[in-house]
């Protein structure tokens, strides 16, 4: 896996490229509470295979969640998760079969590019809140939950299910910011762990997630600051606005 493998030598340029990417995905999730997986993989598949992308993104986006965590861990609300984490654990073993056997699934990423704007159309037009009753029915968080595990474990961007969900559940943002950031960390934690077993990891890699570490420190340190300044809405647009870009990348590009 990676650079021995396929017998790759990255320009300085390149590099720099890689650098930039991981700097501003991790910028947008430390102001909106997602974004470093969506932002990221629309581009590193450019340098990287989907495996290899998806296996950096997940790490480096466990040291992002840490970070933000670090500051919001109060507001954790355990009972508000656990139903969610417990669906999308499942999807996430689910996904770890399918990455392992499909690398390249160029379908399937046009597939999740229309249901990405289809969920931020719907959001966008839908004025109306859903009920706090519907929102209490175990079923919600296990459909959002597996289908966030499922999507993430494969492409690394299954943040919008969560998205959604805890914008809809948390009027406050912060308490928004600190539970999706925990099924981030254990979601992506999980998947690295599965692939940890299976051998999915080199030398090499470690050289990139060394130098992820520090980018990812800065950028989402930075994207924190302002997420301090902003208010819940604009927050909430931001992070569709990110979605749309990603789905329609995801469509255009892949």
């Amino acid at each position: 896996m990676f650079i021995r493998e396929r017998g790759l030598i990255f320009m300085p340029y390149e590099l720099l490229l890689i650098v930039i990417i991981i700097l501003i995905g991790s910028f947008i999730q430390g102001v909106s509470g997602f974004g470093f997986g969506l932002f990221a993989m629309g581009f590193l598949p450019l340098f990287f295979t989907v495996k290899e992308s998806a296996l950096f993104v997940m790490s480096l986006a466990v040291v992002v969640s840490a970070c933000i965590i670090a500051r919001n861990y109060k507001h954790i609300v355990l009972k508000a998760v656990l139903i969610l984490l417990g669906a999308s654990l499942a999807g996430r073993v689910i996904s770890f079969f399918i990455l392992n056997a499909f690398g390249e699934m160029d379908v399937m990423k046009k597939l999740l590019g229309l249901f990405l704007i289809a969920m931020v159309i719907y959001l966008f037009f839908n004025k109306k809140e859903p009920s706090e009753a519907m929102m209490k029915r175990p079923i919600i968080p296990l459909i959002f939950g597996f289908f966030g595990g499922f999507i993430g474990g494969i492409f690394a961007v299954g943040g919008p299910f969560f998205v959604f969900y805890f914008l809809l559940v948390f009027k406050d943002k912060y308490k928004y910011s600190a539970n999706l950031q925990a099924v981030f960390f254990v979601n992506n934690a999980f998947s690295l762990m599965l692939h940890g077993f299976n051998g999915d990891f080199n030398s090499e890699f470690l050289l990139y997630f060394l130098v992820g570490v520090v980018t990812v420190v800065i950028g989402s340190n930075i994207g924190m600051k302002m997420f301090d300044k902003l208010p819940r809405e604009t927050i909430k647009k931001f992070a569709m606005y990110v979605v749309l870009v990603a789905g329609l990348n995801l469509i255009i590009f892949s």
